[in-house]
């Protein structure tokens, strides 16, 4: 099954160099793509579509969250990719109705996102 273009690893890296994080010298230890700092300071795999924890050595690695917070981070990141994909779709759209959809698709991602954080404070 081929990719869509728009969900490329190269094309999300774009997405996330536009909604402002910065490309880093650091490469995913999974699968060897580059790793882009996040403007909440968190490094971010763009090819694994995950969060990539960076332990210096000699240090011991950050002790694992809880299980619920893991699964939080994933749909996190689920629905960050989404939101990526729909914000493509934004700036191809020219159909008004479409722009409403995608819109209303975008608020309701956002709405998630920030219950997930809020659940991940608590």
């Amino acid at each position: 099954m081929q990719q869509k273009p728009d969900n490329t690893p190269v094309k999300r890296g774009a997405n996330l160099l536009l909604q402002g994080a910065t490309l880093t010298d650091l490469s995913c230890p999974v699968c060897s793509s580059p790793l882009f700092r996040l403007k909440d300071g968190t490094i971010w795999c763009a090819k694994d579509e995950k969060k990539v924890i960076i332990v210096k050595e000699g240090q011991q690695p950050p002790k694992q969250a809880a299980a619920p917070s893991t699964s939080y981070d994933k749909l996190e990141a689920t629905l960050m990719a989404k939101i990526q994909e729909i914000q493509g779709k934004i700036e191809k759209t020219q159909d008004m109705d479409e722009l409403q959809k995608l819109t209303y698709a975008l608020t309701e991602l956002l709405n998630s996102v920030d219950k997930i954080k809020q659940m991940k404070k608590a």
